[in-house]
C-alpha cells in the first residue's frame, strides 16, 4: 500500500510559536510511519520556510535551525512545495500552526491557491472563527447565548479615548475582561478591576491586530468541547478548566502548574447535552470542517454562554482537546487519522 505523504507544518510568525513547537511534537510522535511519509516544514519567526530532517526533540526545545534545513518554496501555479534540489512531494498538510498568519485564513488562503489539500478549516471558517467579534455575532444569530461585550478598534480608541471609557461605565460593571480580537492562548487578554486599569489593557489588547473586545466578567466554569469531522461532525464529552488562577491565561496554561482539568466536567447531563449541541450548532454556522474546540462559560445556575471557538487547538501535553478526544475512544494516531482523511475528502 502506497503511503500518504504527508508535510507537517509547525512554528509560523505569531505569538504561539512556542505553542506549535509543542503541539508538533505530540503530534508527530503519533504519526503512523506505516501509513505517511513525514516531511517536517518548520517556519521561523521572520516567516521564512524550511524543510527540516532533524530529530523531533530540537523541535521542542527550539533549536531545529540549527540542524539539517533547506529552504522551501511554495509554487503559485498549483504544483506544491519545492526545495533546491526539486519538488517535494505532498498529498496533503497538517498545519500544526496556531494563531496570526497561521490559523486566521492567511496561511490557508495560500494553500487553496497552490492547490494544496490540508487539514482544517477553509479561508472563511478560519478567518471568521479567529474574529472574536464575528464569532459573537454568528453566535447571537444562531441563537447560541453570549456574553455582554463591547468591540473597540484602535483608531477609535486612541482618538477617542474618553468616548470609549465612558461606553464601558455605560455598559459594565467591574472587573471586565479585555482581550484581543484575533489572539489564541490568552495572548494579551488581562482582567480589569477599574477604570484605572483600562487603558493600559486596552493597548496591550489592540496592538494585536487592532482590535479588542471588552466583555463582561462572569463567575463561572470554563467548559470545553472538541469537535470531530465534516458535514456530519461529532462533539465529545465536555471537559472543565479550574485554572487555580483569576483566569486562564497564557502563563497559567504553558508555564505555571496550577490548573486543575475535568473530564467529564462537573455539570448536569443536561446542561452538558446542550453545550455540545451548541458546540455543533456554532461549528456548522461558521462552515468549520475537521476539527475545532468551542469554549463555554457555565455559571452556577447551568447557564450557558459561548465564549470562543479555536480551529486549530494545542496539541500539547495539557490541551484539552486531544484529551476530550481520548476520552470519547480514539487514539491520538487515530486522532491524526480521521483528520488527514477529512483532509482528502
Amino acid at each position: 500500500m502506497k503511503k500518504t505523504e504527508l508535510c507537517v507544518l509547525f512554528g509560523g510568525r505569531s505569538s504561539e510559536y512556542e505553542v506549535s513547537l509543542s503541539s508538533a511534537c505530540n503530534v508527530l510522535s503519533a504519526i503512523d510511519g506505516e501509513k505517511y511519509n513525514v516531511h517536517k516544514i518548520g517556519i521561523d519567526k521572520e516567516g521564512k520556510w524550511y524543510l527540516y530532517r532533524g530529530d523531533d526533540a530540537s523541535i521542542k526545545n527550539n533549536t531545529w535551525k540549527n540542524g539539517d534545513i533547506t529552504p522551501v518554496s511554495v509554487s503559485l501555479c498549483g504544483e506544491g512545495f519545492f526545495t533546491p534540489d526539486g519538488k517535494l512531494p505532498c498529498d496533503v498538510v497538517l498545519p500544526v500552526l496556531h494563531g496570526e498568519f497561521c490559523e486566521d485564513g492567511r496561511l490557508q488562503g495560500l494553500l487553496d491557491t497552490c492547490g494544496i489539500k490540508y487539514v482544517g478549516c477553509g479561508v472563511t471558517a478560519s478567518d471568521a472563527s479567529m474574529n472574536k467579534y464575528l464569532t459573537k455575532l454568528v453566535a447571537e444569530n444562531w441563537g447560541v447565548p453570549v456574553t455582554k461585550y463591547l468591540h473597540i478598534r484602535q483608531r477609535r480608541f486612541l482618538r477617542h479615548k474618553a468616548e470609549v471609557f465612558e461606553d464601558v461605565k455605560n455598559k459594565f460593571t467591574y472587573p471586565v475582561f479585555v482581550k484581543p480580537v484575533s489572539a489564541g492562548s490568552s495572548v494579551g487578554a488581562s482582567k480589569v478591576n477599574d477604570e484605572s486599569e483600562l487603558e493600559k489593557a486596552l493597548a496591550d489588547a489592540i496592538k494585536y491586530g487592532g482590535e479588542a473586545l471588552i466583555e463582561e466578567y462572569i463567575t463561572a466554569k470554563e467548559i470545553e468541547v472538541a469537535v470531530f469531522g465534516n458535514d456530519d461532525p461529532t462533539s465529545s464529552v465536555c471537559g472543565e478548566i479550574n485554572p487555580g488562577a483569576e483566569f486562564y491565561d497564557y502563563e497559567t496554561k504553558y508555564k505555571n502548574d496550577t490548573a486543575s482539568y475535568y473530564i467529564p466536567a462537573r455539570i448536569s447531563d443536561k446542561c452538558a447535552n446542550a453545550v455540545r449541541e451548541y458546540a455543533l450548532r456554532i461549528f456548522r454556522a461558521l462552515g468549520c470542517r475537521g476539527l475545532s474546540r468551542v469554549d463555554f462559560f457555565v455559571d452556577k445556575n447551568e447557564n450557558i454562554v459561548f465564549n470562543e471557538i479555536n480551529t486549530f487547538p494545542g496539541f500539547t501535553n495539557i490541551s484539552m482537546y486531544p484529551s476530550l478526544m481520548k476520552n470519547s475512544g480514539m487514539t491520538d494516531s487515530e486522532i491524526i487519522d480521521g483528520l488527514i482523511k477529512f483532509a482528502l475528502e
